[in-house]
């Protein structure tokens, strides 16, 4: 059985750790298995929001952001943008991280909890070239009805709506970023 759930977490900025300083996120993990990436996004003319997603060439072969397990004395945000360059060659550099935006997905994997942590991050060239890791098959940009019916998952497909009303929503306003 498959247990899930999503999360806010507070978002403070608290000293100059750029984890602190966008997120206010700890190091300090329970017996969970643990992993972050990001939510990419990039928009298409006119009006499109595109959603960048990975398929695995393991297992199932699902699709999922960027993201990957938290390697000792790693913070959870350097975590995340570790694993955005390791399975899609996007740097930090690459990516405008919308500081104000992270969730948590609360799931089992075989039998053992596993929390994920997604920050957003709007791609800053549209047109960058990814790059796929040997852990990936495939790559999609997808616009959110796509990306929803690809992922799969009720909770992911619930963060990734939630994406697009927030940034709709910052774009209506004129404001780039959170």
């Amino acid at each position: 059985m498959v247990q899930c759930g999503i999360s806010l977490l507070s978002t403070h900025a608290t000293n100059s750790c750029l984890s602190r300083k966008y997120f206010g996120v700890s190091s300090v993990h329970s017996m969970a298995l643990r992993a972050c990436g990001f939510i990419v996004f990039r928009r298409v003319p006119p009006e499109c929001l595109e959603y960048l997603l990975l398929q695995t060439s393991y297992g199932s072969h699902h699709w999922t952001p960027p993201k990957g397990h938290v390697d000792p004395g790693e913070d959870d945000f350097t975590t995340a943008l570790r694993e955005t360059q390791e399975e899609a060659g996007l740097s930090e550099a690459d990516l405008s991280v919308w500081a104000g935006f992270v969730r948590t997905l609360k799931y089992e994997v075989k039998g053992r909890p596993k929390d994920v942590l997604y920050w957003l991050a709007e791609l800053r060239n549209p047109n960058k070239i990814i790059t796929l890791s040997k852990e990936h098959q495939a790559l999609r940009w997808a616009p959110l009805e796509e990306a929803c019916a690809l992922v799969g998952f009720k909770e992911m497909k619930e963060v990734l709506r939630e994406v697009e009303e927030v940034v709709r929503k910052k774009i209506k306003e004129g404001e780039e970023e959170l």
